[in-house]
């Protein structure tokens, strides 16, 4: 990997390649105001007026006009072909949180990209937004104030164990691995604190919890920020 390109004090909204709209940019964008994009996530991003600080992947996939239109000193190759563009941003983002659009395509390879690095980047806090769904890692302690009958669920991608309180079916005592226990469709009976033993497990919540999550994961950062800058233009 190239090292940290981007550290931010706040949080930072990474947009990928698939389909994003301006609405979940901008819901991303109040909580995670600095605004970078993976690869070709950088044409999304100046289709919806919004010019990235940073390009961060292999660049095969911006085209000419997108790097044509931002600053040559934003655009960071990384010609490692052994890891994602997801993956390249984790690992060159230092930021207290980072929500990640335009990641949760309709591919399943894709997909399981990005939640594999997700596992294997646990101590970079990042919230992957998807049409219905968020996922993020789980830490080892984890305080969600939601409401009783909020759907939490668990996916283990490692060994894992953990305690819980707050859960209609309680996790204490079992054993999760991802060829063995899963913990999907839980219910919170009231607001859920968990207790990983290691890192491996995700968390899946309803996009409404996203606020909470971010809040959880990153306590103090402001809630609505300053946008990034706009494109002249349009």
């Amino acid at each position: 990997m190239a090292g940290i390109l981007v550290r931010a004090s706040d949080g930072v909204t990474i947009v990928g390649g698939g389909n994003v709209t301006r609405t979940a940019v901008n819901e991303a964008l109040t909580l995670a105001p600095r605004l970078v994009a993976a690869d070709g996530g950088a044409d999304r991003a100046l289709g919806l007026g919004l010019c990235p600080e940073a390009v961060i992947g292999d660049m095969d996939s911006i085209t000419p006009k997108a790097r044509g239109a931002i600053p040559a000193d934003r655009l960071h190759r990384i010609p490692n072909q052994d890891t994602t563009d997801f993956e390249k941003c984790m690992g060159a983002i230092a930021a207290p949180l980072m929500l990640a659009v335009g990641f949760s395509g309709p591919r399943a390879d894709h997909a399981l990209a990005v939640c594999n690095a997700l596992v294997r980047y646990a101590d970079r806090r990042c919230i992957v937004i998807g049409g219905r769904d968020i996922v993020f890692a789980a830490p080892p302690r984890l305080d969600l104030p939601v409401r009783a009958g909020t759907r939490v669920s668990l996916f283990p991608l490692a060994p894992v164990r953990g305690e819980s309180r707050g859960l209609a079916w309680p996790i204490g005592g079992l054993e999760f691995a991802p060829q063995g226990r899963i913990g999907t469709s839980n219910l919170a009976t009231g607001p859920v604190t968990l207790e990983m033993s290691g890192p491996g497990m995700l968390v899946i919540l309803p996009r409404r919890a996203l606020r909470l999550a971010a809040a959880a994961l990153a306590p103090g950062l402001p809630g609505d920020p300053p946008a990034p800058e706009a494109v002249r233009g349009g």
